[in-house]
C-alpha cells in the first residue's frame, strides 16, 4: 500500500511532490517461489551488516588467477574493489563454462533482422573469441590498448568485446545509431587505437552504412591506426590501404587458442559514453573484477536464471544494458541468450512473440518504451503465439507506468510471470534496486527494495531523509562493486557530477519516494521535473495517469514556459490503434489526470501525435519535446530512431492542432 502525505501537513520544502498512488500488489507465485535462487529474506540483513563479507562470498563464485588481497579499498568518493587479485573476463564468460564440460550449452541464438540465423555454443564462441583475439594482437592492440567497436547487433559485436577482454585491451563500444561526428568524438576522447565495425546494418529491411561513417569520423580521429571490417549487408564500401582490413581475411585464419591475459582487479575492462550537461560526452570507467561479480551475481538472482533457460536482454549491446545484461552477466553464468538485430515491428508487430515462440524464451528483459509500443499496436500480435515459454519478465530503462506494468502481465507473462522493474544507470554498471522474484511482493510501478548491499535513500534538498510517501532525490550511500571508476581523463568532472550534491553519497540525478513499506518508486530524472505554480511536479507520474486510460497508448510530458504558473504541463498522447482523436478526448484526458492525481497535475494541453522522438534504444528525449512546446530551435537530433518524428510533432505544434 502506498501513501501521500498532504502537502500542508509538511514542515519543510518538498523536494518533489508525490501525487499519484497505487495500490495493487502482486506476490510471488507458490510455484516461483518455490524453486527461487533467492528465498530467504536473510539475505538482506546478511548484507547489510557485512558488505564486504557478501560481496567476498559472490565473489569466490568467479574463476580467479590470484586470489585478493583487500575486499574494499573507500577513500570517498574513490573504490577500489578486490585489490590484488587477477582474472579475466573472456575466461570467466568462456574458458571455465567449456572446461566443465558445458561447451555445447547454446551461448546465443542469433537472429537477423531479414531473418538469416546462426546458433553458437559456448564453445563456438570461445573459438571465435580466440582468433578474434589473435586478430586484434596482429593489428598491433596490445594490453590497455583501446579499442573502438561501431557494429549492428551480430554475433562479431559481442565476439570483439570478449577478444578485447581477453588481451587486456579496453573497450569503449559506440552505438551503431550515432553520427561520424560523434563516433569521432568518443575516438579522441579514448584515444582509441584500432575500430571494430562492419559495412553495414539493417533497419526496417533496408541496409544502413556503417563504415562510410568511420570513414568520415576518421578524418578527424588521428589515433586510430586500424580497422577490421565485418561483412554484413554486402554494400559497397571504401577499404583504405594499409589501415582497413576485412574480418573474414584476418579472423578467420587465426588459431582457435589465444593465451588470456592476467588482468589485475582494477584494471580497465571499458569506457561507455554518456551524454552530460555539457557538449562533451563522459566516458564513463569501469574495471574489471568488480563489474564482472556485480552483473553476473545481479543477473543470476533478479532474474532467477536457471541453467536451462533461453534468456533475452531485447537491447543493444551498444548500451550498458547490452554489456551487461547481454553478454558479461549472462555469459559469465553461462546462460544461453538470444540477439536480435532488427525492430520490435519488422516486418511486422508479432516479431518478437514470433522469436520468443521459436526460441523458448523463459525471461525476457525489455524497456517500457517497448512494452507500450505492443500496447499501441494492440494484444492480438502476441496472442498469435504461443508465449507459454516465459517465467519471468523484466523491466529496464526508465520508470514503467503501472498500466503497462499491468498490460505486460496480462498480455506477455499470461498474469503467472513475476515482473522485475530494475532501476539501475550506466554509471552504477548493474541493477541496484529490483525485486528478488521468489521473495518480493512486486507493485506496479514500483522497482521495490535496493539488491543486497546495496543501501539507498531518498533525501530532501539539505541531504536529510524524507518521510515516506514524500517525493525527493535519490541517493546511494555505500560503494558496490560495479560502480563506475571515475569519468575517463577527469576524475574532477566525477567527483563534482555525482558525488558534490550531497557529500558522502552518490546523486544519480534521479527523483523517488519510498513507501510505508520501504519500496521505492522512481521518479524520474530531476531534469525532468517541472514548476507549476510553486509545485514541483514529476513527469512520470502525469505520464502514469494519462496512460491508466485504456484509450491512451503512449505519453511524455514536458514543462513549458508560462507567465501565469512559471511552466505549464504539455502532454504528448499517442492513442491506441483503433481510437479517434479529438479536442473532445483532450479535454476528457486533461480531467481524467485530474481525478487522479489532482487539479495541479491537469495538463495545459494535450497534443496527439503518431509518435515521440525516441533514441534507437527506445528511451523519449523529452529534451526535444521541451524545445517543441517552447517553439525553441532543436537541439541535437543525431542518436534519434526517426529524426522525421520531431519534424511532424512541431509543425503539427505550430499549426496549432493541439488539443487545449
Amino acid at each position: 500500500m502506498t501513501d501521500s502525505i498532504p502537502a500542508q501537513s509538511r514542515a519543510h520544502e518538498i523536494a518533489i511532490e508525490s501525487l499519484l498512488a497505487e495500490d495493487r500488489t502482486f506476490p510471488p507465485p507458490a510455484a516461483f517461489a518455490a524453486q527461487a535462487n533467492v528465498q530467504d529474506p536473510a539475505i538482506y540483513e546478511r548484507a547489510a551488516a557485512d558488505l564486504e563479507g557478501f560481496w567476498a562470498e559472490e565473489a569466490a563464485t568467479l574463476d580467479w588467477f590470484k586470489p585478493w588481497d583487500r575486499v574494499l579499498d573507500w577513500e570517498p568518493p574513490f573504490a577500489k574493489w578486490f585489490e590484488g587479485g587477477q582474472l579475466n573476463v573472456s575466461v570467466n564468460c568462456l574458458d571455465r563454462h567449456v572446461a566443465a564440460g558445458k561447451g555445447e550449452r547454446v551461448a546465443f541464438y542469433w537472429e537477423g533482422e531479414p531473418g538469416d540465423r546462426r546458433v553458437l555454443t559456448y564453445a563456438d564462441l570461445l573459438a571465435e573469441v580466440c582468433r578474434c583475439a589473435n586478430a586484434l594482437r596482429e593489428l598491433g592492440v596490445g594490453r590497455g590498448d583501446r579499442v573502438a567497436i561501431y557494429m549492428p547487433m551480430i554475433p562479431e559485436m559481442p565476439i570483439a568485446m570478449l577478444a578485447c577482454t581477453r588481451i587486456g585491451a579496453p573497450h569503449t563500444v559506440v552505438f551503431g545509431g550515432f553520427s561520424a561526428e560523434a563516433l569521432s568524438d568518443r575516438l579522441n576522447d579514448s584515444a582509441a587505437k584500432v575500430v571494430v565495425t562492419a559495412d553495414g546494418g539493417f533497419r526496417r529491411g533496408k541496409p544502413s552504412g556503417l563504415k562510410v561513417n568511420v570513414d568520415a569520423a576518421l578524418a578527424t580521429a588521428p589515433s586510430v591506426e586500424k580497422v577490421l571490417v565485418a561483412r554484413r549487408t554486402g554494400q559497397d564500401v571504401t577499404m583504405a590501404e594499409g589501415r582497413d582490413v576485412w574480418w573474414d581475411d584476418l579472423v578467420a585464419r587465426q588459431a582457435a587458442t589465444s593465451e588470456p591475459e592476467r588482468m589485475e582487479s582494477e584494471d580497465m575492462l571499458y569506457l561507455l559514453y554518456t551524454s552530460g550537461t555539457t557538449a562533451k560526452p563522459k566516458g564513463i570507467l569501469h574495471t574489471t573484477a568488480g563489474y564482472l561479480l556485480g552483473v553476473a551475481t545481479t543477473h543470476r538472482y533478479v532474474f532467477d536464471v536457471k541453467p536451462d533457460d533461453v534468456y533475452w536482454c531485447a537491447a543493444d549491446a551498444g548500451w550498458v544494458t547490452g554489456h551487461s545484461y547481454i553478454v558479461y552477466g549472462p555469459l559469465a553464468n553461462g546462460t544461453t541468450g538470444v540477439l536480435y538485430e532488427g525492430t520490435p515491428d519488422f516486418p511486422d508487430p508479432g516479431r518478437w512473440w514470433e522469436i520468443v515462440a521459436r526460441y523458448g524464451v523463459t525471461i525476457l528483459y525489455t524497456a517500457p518504451t517497448a512494452i507500450r509500443a505492443h500496447m499501441k499496436w494492440g494484444p492480438r500480435h502476441a496472442d498469435a503465439h504461443d508465449l507459454s515459454s516465459l517465467r519471468l519478465l523484466g523491466s529496464v530503462g526508465e520508470p514503467i507506468n503501472p498500466e503497462a506494468w499491468i498490460w505486460y502481465h496480462r498480455h506477455i507473462g499470461g498474469e503467472r510471470c513475476p515482473i522485475v522493474d530494475t532501476w539501475w544507470q550506466t554509471e552504477t554498471g548493474g541493477i541496484m534496486i529490483a525485486p528478488l522474484p521468489g521473495l518480493t511482493t512486486t507493485k506496479p510501478g514500483s522497482a521495490t527494495r535496493p539488491f543486497p548491499g546495496v543501501e539507498a535513500d531518498v533525501v530532501d534538498e539539505r541531504g536529510e531523509p524524507v518521510p515516506p510517501g514524500e517525493g525527493g532525490y535519490l541517493v546511494l550511500k555505500k560503494p558496490w562493486p560495479a560502480m563506475l571508476r571515475g569519468i575517463y581523463g577527469d576524475p574532477e568532472r566525477y567527483a563534482s557530477t555525482y558525488w558534490s550534491r550531497y557529500p558522502g553519497m552518490y546523486f544519480p540525478g534521479d527523483g523517488a519516494r519510498r513507501d510505508t513499506d520501504g519500496d521505492y518508486w522512481l521518479m524520474g530524472r530531476v531534469d525532468d521535473v517541472m514548476n507549476v505554480s510553486g509545485h514541483r511536479l514529476s513527469t512520470t507520474e502525469i505520464e502514469s495517469a494519462l496512460v491508466s486510460d485504456e484509450r491512451v497508448a503512449e505519453a511524455a510530458v514536458v514543462g513549458r514556459p508560462d507567465d501565469l504558473t512559471g511552466e505549464a504541463i504539455f502532454a504528448f498522447v499517442i492513442a491506441k490503434g483503433d481510437i479517434e482523436t479529438s479536442e473532445a478526448l483532450g479535454q476528457e484526458l486533461r480531467q481524467h489526470v485530474a481525478a487522479r492525481i489532482g487539479p495541479i497535475a491537469r495538463p495545459k494541453t494535450v497534443m496527439f501525435t503518431p509518435d515521440l522522438p525516441k533514441t534507437r534504444s527506445g528511451k523519449i528525449m523529452r529534451r526535444l519535446l521541451r524545445d517543441i512546446a517552447a517553439d525553441r530551435p532543436l537541439g541535437d537530433t543525431t542518436t534519434l530512431a526517426d529524426a522525421a518524428v520531431v519534424d511532424t510533432i512541431r509543425d503539427a505544434s505550430r499549426a496549432g492542432k493541439d488539443e487545449e
